[in-house]
């Protein structure tokens, strides 16, 4: 009998931009403050990208490059990598594409994958995928957003949440029972409409009045957010911890989408999870989207163990959202 192959994730690079805005200096810039932003959301500061001609594939360029470094592999041996983002450098061609190329990864195919915040777990899911097949031996997932491109730092209910980085991980096949266990997730379309951006696709192709109408910025109701997020990543947590026959005794780590401290807090509560086994960076880096997840793996891998059982969460725009079960293979 064939040993069943799972998809273990074997390295973790992360990036995030020098540039720091802080919530005293959006106090300068919107009518908000430093006390405010932090009870609502938990955010202190975030990262932003500056520079002519940055994009997302410049952030996910060094993160893929640290994880390389490494597992001590070349980025030739990438089979292929997966970019979890809803802020490609351009349409087309896709941000795994020119990445690749500036990687030097001359035999890796790969795409884009647009899932807002749940971006990662979804992209995670995949990949895991084309390992478990037996096809591919190193796929690169990776979770990065540029949210400052669009961002209106005129608009309060946005501006304060979101920044930009990237975290990526290597996935390798493991026959030891490591790796990716169980995903649950979930979309529902219908809930597009508090969250996205109007203009710059096929329905709305930008034109004067779109840019005029500041349309190609991210539109946001967090109130509405907010509710569906709460029930949404809680839900499917402990819906993915029953289906497995555990409890959240059984549970190292919460790496949970970093979007809403409140969010997080809801989530862990539902799993019947202490708060001490909760990943938190969302003080330091706001909300980069699908960078989120894999920026928490990235902070805390020498505290991650061989055999822990951790939880990946996350909420986005959609909506989507979804939970993933790893039992972690290493340790760093």
């Amino acid at each position: 009998m064939t040993p069943k192959i799972s998809a273990a994730i074997t390295a973790i690079g992360g990036y995030v931009p020098d540039d720091k805005l802080t919530n005293f200096d959006l106090e300068k810039m919107v009518e908000t403050n430093d006390e405010w932003i932090r009870t609502r959301t938990g955010i202190e500061e975030r990262r932003i990208l500056k520079g002519e001609g940055k994009a997302t594939s410049d952030m996910v360029v060094p993160a893929v490059q640290q994880l390389l470094a490494k597992r001590g592999i070349s980025a030739e041996e990438i089979d292929c990598l997966i970019v979890g983002t809803v802020t490609p450098d351009m349409v087309f061609p896709s941000t795994a594409n020119i990445a690749c190329d500036k990687l030097g990864a001359k035999n890796a195919w790969g795409f884009d994958l647009a899932a807002a915040c749940s971006g990662f777990v979804y992209a995670l899911t995949t990949g895991a995928a084309l390992i478990e097949s037996g096809r591919y031996k190193k796929v690169v997932v990776a979770g990065a957003d540029k949210m400052s491109a669009i961002i209106d730092y005129t608009d309060r209910a946005t501006c304060i949440i979101f920044g930009d980085g990237c975290g990526a991980v290597l996935l390798e096949p493991d026959e030891e029972g490591f790796g990716v266990k169980d995903s649950i997730l979930r979309s529902d379309g219908s809930g597009g409409k508090y969250l996205h951006m109007k203009a710059g696709g096929s329905l709305k192709p930008a034109s004067i009045e779109t840019v005029t109408n500041k349309e190609h910025f991210a539109y946001q109701e967090g109130q509405a957010v907010f509710k569906f997020a709460v029930k949404g990543m809680a839900d499917v947590s402990a819906e993915l911890l029953e289906r497995n026959n555990l409890t959240g005794e059984d549970i190292s780590w919460l790496v949970p989408h970093q979007a809403n401290k409140r969010i997080i807090d809801a989530t862990a509560d539902r799993m019947g999870l202490s708060h001490d086994k909760v990943m938190l960076n969302i003080q330091r880096y706001g909300n980069t989207t699908a960078g989120t997840i894999p920026l928490c793996l990235w902070e805390w891998e020498k505290q991650l163990k061989k055999g822990d059982n951790i939880v990946l969460a996350a909420f986005g725009g959609g909506f989507t959202w979804g939970a993933t079960l790893i039992k972690w293979a290493y340790n760093s």
